[in-house]
């Protein structure tokens, strides 16, 4: 007996050893093609990042990626949301990269894994860990022993997380591209020589083949950038290169005189900044470009399929010579086929209706959207005075104005204070504000300066024995060009005040706001009942309420008759809003509501006027601008 049970449990120890061997494939690049289970296949992929979306839709948006037509999912890997200390590492919820990973491949979906480290992605600073400025003697994107250090340590985390989903372990992951559009970089950077830039590009794939990943590698780049991008050992692939021949011209150039030929960033839409125009690229040009393209055997990812929504402090910035900064909205639409929401839009449709002519397989329909509400009024009652909250806290001490990243604070506020004893006026002028600021004599706002403007100076008037109080945020780090190496925060260079430079007996107060304020736990005489919170006019200010629903769905805040600020929900940073546009309202996920009694707090920095109550729309408002 007990033979026959051993015999039965070998039986099925082999039968399923044999149905996993069953479903394992094969990738690689043969004969210049892409060659999936030893046959040539072409890649139609979308972007869409784990991060931008809550992890309870991640199937839903997989599902949406196959009804269009795509056979891959390509994602950048964060490594700030990650590590967001250094060795303290976080893969849970939505950062769980592996889980993403996994139910791509239980869609059908094989995918293209951008784990940098560096990104872009308008991502706050590109995806590096903001506290890596900290680190003595380490400089950016260079063949530099200190960084390389600590990417070689990111690379090696990585690997043990996902290592065993590539498609080599029997996983979806068929590709990984090293470092990222590194050839850009390159031409902005000719301080460098091109041998270094060279050395660091191949020791970043080198890092990566050390940790383990042995699936094919691929860089990204500009076409006219190749020479700085390339590197031996990755495939060349063009970021928004529409001319065919051109593609095949310099990718051959750089591939031995072969294939395979890939875009991979295709662009249907493009990033959109605060204070300008929402960017809007029409579905018929993207249609007829995707026909263009698998025509002529070329293989694409989508930049963005489906764009999400930068979170909490998630989003970057740009720099121009315009604009010291251009900070990114919230939401990441992107204008792209699939919605912020992740709606079927006309571009879904049209880039569908061509993408089924030149695939052998069926094209699902896409799943229903999920749910939406409207919510007509949530009532506000009680409003917290921030900056007596804030002036509760204790202060950190220095003759000078100290960087969030001196303070070893990432993301937020500071609130720089300095007693003046006698009375002193002129301009005061702020060089090194980054990035905005809002300027208190004595509690009564006087002003305001704001990096996007370039406005780093305005007069003001000291009287005797007074507080100069400065409330500055952090809008997000540059995430793109040579400025990323410059990216520190809050008052960087000297406070001058009629030519004077103040020094002595500054103090700054934090404020990460890394979790929701708690009302309940803060000191009784700094906060009102709404029908007083007209004495906080003009101040920094926490609006609290509650609501009951009786159903959740999707929805939208509707935040164009306030100010600037961010706001939580159940506790969840959903993002910054800011009344010049061109988002007025602000995505919650249905999954981040409840049934019964939910929690609404609005940190409103400029305050200019009293609100009672906010209310919640089914429509985004994404381009509308309201500026002087």
């Amino acid at each position: 007996m007990i033979k026959k049970n051993y015999l039965f449990l070998l039986y099925l120890s082999l039968f399923f050893s044999l149905a996993l061997q069953s479903q394992e494939h094969s990738f690689g690049i043969k004969g210049g093609d892409f060659v999936y289970d030893g046959k040539p296949v072409r890649i139609i992929s979308g972007e869409m990042h784990y991060a931008r979306i809550p992890h309870q839709y991640w199937r839903h948006r997989m599902q949406m990626l196959k009804a269009m037509g795509l056979n891959a999912v390509a994602t950048y890997v964060f490594w700030n949301a990650h590590e967001p200390e250094p060795g303290k590492w976080d893969f849970a919820g939505d950062k769980d990269l592996a889980g993403y990973i996994k139910t791509a491949g239980e869609e059908g979906l094989m995918v293209i894994l951008r784990p940098g480290p560096y990104v872009c992605a308008e991502w706050e600073f590109g995806g590096y860990p903001w506290w890596l400025q900290n680190v003595e003697g380490l400089e950016l994107r260079r063949d530099n022993e200190q960084f390389l250090k600590y990417t070689r340590l990111y690379m090696d985390r990585l690997y043990k997380e996902v290592g065993n989903l590539q498609i080599t372990k029997g996983g979806p992951i068929v590709m990984v591209q090293a470092e990222n559009e590194f050839g850009s970089y390159v031409s902005q950077r000719k301080d460098i020589p091109l041998e270094e830039h060279r050395a660091y590009n191949a020791k970043i794939v080198q890092q990566l083949k050390d940790a383990g990943f042995d699936v094919p590698m691929f860089t990204s780049d500009g076409s006219w950038l190749f020479e700085g991008g390339a590197t031996p050992g990755a495939l060349p692939t063009a970021n928004g290169e529409s001319n065919i021949e051109n593609l095949k011209k310099v990718v051959n150039e750089y591939n031995g005189g072969k294939g395979p030929y890939m875009v991979a960033e295709f662009y249907p839409g493009w990033l959109a900044h605060w204070v300008e125009p929402h960017p809007q690229v029409s579905a018929a040009s993207i249609a007829r470009q995707t026909e263009k393209y698998l025509q002529n055997e070329v293989s694409i990812n989508y930049y963005m399929v489906h764009g999400g929504t930068n979170f909490g402090f998630t989003s970057g910035a740009n720099y121009d010579k315009k604009h010291d900064i251009q900070p990114d909205l919230t939401s990441y639409d992107y204008d792209a086929p699939v919605s912020e929401a992740g709606w079927v839009t006309p571009k879904f449709d049209s880039v569908r209706n061509v993408i089924r002519k030149y695939v052998t397989y069926e094209l699902p329909p896409a799943p229903a959207a999920i749910p939406l509400i409207e919510i007509p009024s949530i009532k506000l009652t009680k409003v917290a005075d921030m900056m007596e909250v804030i002036g509760a806290r204790k202060p950190v001490q220095s003759d000078k104005p100290m960087t969030f990243e001196q303070l070893k604070q990432g993301y937020g506020y500071i609130l720089y204070s300095r007693h003046f004893n006698q009375p002193i006026s002129g301009k005061l002028e702020i060089e090194g504000l980054r990035d905005y600021a809002l300027v208190y004599v004595n509690g009564e706002k006087v002003g305001e300066l704001n990096r996007y403007f370039k406005n780093y100076s305005m007069d003001i008037d000291i009287p005797f024995n007074s507080n100069l109080e400065i409330f500055v945020e952090n809008m997000g780090r540059i995430n793109y060009g040579s400025e990323i190496i410059h990216n520190t925060k809050g008052i960087i260079s000297p406070v001058i005040i009629n030519g004077n430079i103040i020094e002595g007996e500054w103090e700054m107060y934090q404020v990460p706001m890394n979790e929701a304020p708690a009302v309940d736990k803060m000191d009784r005489s700094h906060v009102y009942e709404l029908g007083a919170a007209g004495k906080i006019k003009g101040r920094p200010a926490l609006y609290t309420g509650t609501f009951n629903l009786d159903e959740t769905g999707d929805t939208f805040i509707d935040m164009e008759d306030w100010g600037k600020g961010i706001i939580f929900i159940n506790g969840i940073n959903i993002g910054r809003y800011w009344k010049v546009g061109p988002q007025q309202t602000l995505y919650i996920p249905g999954v981040w509501l409840r049934k019964g009694q939910n929690e609404i707090a609005i940190f409103e920095q400029q305050n200019d006027k009293v609100h009672s109550e906010v209310k919640t729309v089914k429509v985004p408002v994404l381009t509308k601008l309201n500026v002087n």
